[in-house]
């Protein structure tokens, strides 16, 4: 298959182009950039000497119609927004990593992230990316609404909870913390060396954007889900989000049958590992890989429960995920390409 890649200069898209390099089903890639077009790929990315020799293409949307299959836009919010009309009727399909086609109520949308939203047509024709939840309506879909990072590993963990409607759905909380490469490659002072080194923080107080995609998301799991508590820091290490999350229990359920409850939910789900009772995930053990490691535990004495979440926010939360779901809508086994032991120590 012929694929594409805009925005390839950005974390993103290297990891996307690093996956698809080796991808047994893919015959080219193409990499496109609006502000870096003619020149080499490795200009941005030196790692790639005598790996690649790619030059970086300008966007030219009746180009990508005639030579492209699938299409990846790993961009910044808006990006997709001008974009994707402008090829949903033509023969390629999409898979948009931004935020611009998860959130379907165009309201939120702008609430949310402080610009318009893409027109409702095209909303309603993205299908919600999170392979473990709508398998089979991505094996039908165009155009993917890839999942953000921190909502991955947020509804990995309460998915199966909420759907059985094992916790009070007004008691979710989620205290999740995220590496740096989480906030793009463009440079600013709240992630430089100086301000991230040796520190900790916390960030968009009940205003992060990915806050309507779990509830939207949770809703179509349980629609008694009501707002959930969202916290979001900023933690000095590249790769790495984890995401632990407390919620009341409505009845009685030990640490055994939760734990047999979750793997028995992602028991057709390659890329989701339930850990043995007492054996929590850390970082560390999903670093460059697909991997969403999950781990829960009832607190006896408050009846609620503890789960913990844990995913490499490039790969499960961006690209590797991406090419989860082109295997997917392509027909091809859930984990080509994709099977890679995780980066240790």
């Amino acid at each position: 298959m012929k694929v594409g890649i805009i925005g390839a200069t950005g974390y993103g898209g290297a990891e996307l182009y690093r996956i698809l390099l080796n991808h047994p089903k893919v015959e080219n890639c193409i990499l496109y950039s609006s502000s870096e077009a003619n020149t080499l790929y490795t200009d941005s990315f030196p790692h790639l000497s005598e790996i690649s020799d790619h030059i970086l293409q300008g966007i030219d949307i009746e180009e990508i119609k005639k030579n492209i299959d699938v299409l990846f836009l790993a961009t910044p919010a808006g990006v997709s927004a001008e974009i994707t009309p402008k090829l949903i009727d033509s023969n390629v399909k999409i898979i948009d990593l931004s935020g611009d086609l998860r959130i379907k109520n165009r309201a939120d949308y702008e609430k949310w992230y402080k610009r318009e939203a893409v027109e409702q047509p095209v909303l309603d024709e993205a299908v919600y990316g999170l392979p473990e939840l709508n398998r089979e309506e991505i094996k039908k879909a165009k155009l993917i609404a890839n999942p953000g990072c921190f909502p991955t590993a947020t509804l990995l963990g309460l998915a199966p909870i909420v759907q059985g409607n094992i916790i009070k759905e007004s008691s979710i909380i989620v205290d999740a913390k995220s590496g740096v490469s989480g906030a793009g490659r463009g440079s600013s002072r709240a992630t430089s060396y100086s301000e991230i080194n040796e520190n900790m923080k916390i960030y968009k107080v009940h205003e992060h954007q990915h806050v309507p995609e779990i509830e939207q998301a949770l809703k179509r799991l349980n629609e008694s889900v009501e707002a959930i508590s969202f916290s979001t820091h900023l933690i000095p290490m590249t790769r790495g989000i984890m995401s632990t999350i407390y919620a009341d229990l409505k009845q009685n359920i030990t640490d055994e049958e939760l734990n047999e409850f979750y793997k028995q939910f992602y028991k057709e789900s390659p890329f989701v590992r339930v850990r043995p009772l007492n054996q929590y995930p850390a970082t560390k053990e999903v670093y460059g890989s697909n991997f969403c490691d999950i781990a829960v535990k009832v607190d006896e004495r408050t009846k609620r429960v503890t789960i913990v979440s844990v995913i490499d926010n490039l790969m499960k939360g961006a690209a590797g995920q991406a090419v989860q779901n082109f295997n997917i809508i392509n027909g091809f086994e859930e984990n080509t390409g994709l099977y890679l032991a995780p980066l240790f120590p």
